[in-house]
């Protein structure tokens, strides 16, 4: 019988605790957006198409998640003239994906790990984190 009180207790607390991480379940559209291109150009738009889509769907309405792999991980290092940028976005809830792959690639290539953004969350890879976004329904852009 305590088994069960601490099952029951344990799945109660679960669905209170299961909402908060899955916020934007609900939103009205699922973005994955790629940067994969070293161009500092490119990696502003991939910031502007995300701000523009929070823009036109509302906030807490539209899920986004950037994945930064190859030369695009660049635009996730600690240094990059839009860490602010990322910053206020991460206040948004877009959450940003640095490839492990790259870090390692990265890492052999410089002699030392590349210092990514604070808000830069490492995947094992890129492409597979794009992989399974969009067999969760979000939509691809690759700006």
């Amino acid at each position: 019988m305590r088994k069960f009180y601490k099952s029951l207790v344990l799945l109660v607390a679960m669905a209170f605790i299961a909402p908060a991480h899955a916020a934007n379940d609900f939103a009205e559209e699922k973005i994955v957006i790629q940067i994969s291109d070293p161009d500092p150009f490119k990696q502003t738009q991939v910031l502007n198409v995300a701000n523009n889509l929070i823009k036109h769907y509302g906030k807490n309405k539209v899920s986004i998640e950037i994945v930064a792999f190859g030369p695009g991980l660049r635009l996730l290092f600690e240094d990059n003239v839009n860490s602010g940028r990322i910053d206020s976005l991460t206040t948004d809830d877009v959450t940003f994906s640095a490839c492990k792959n790259t870090i390692t690639a990265m890492t052999k290539k410089l002699g030392h790990a590349p210092a990514l953004h604070s808000n830069a969350t490492p995947v094992t890879a890129g492409v597979v984190r794009i992989i399974d976004l969009v067999n969760q329904d979000y939509k691809l852009i690759k700006p």
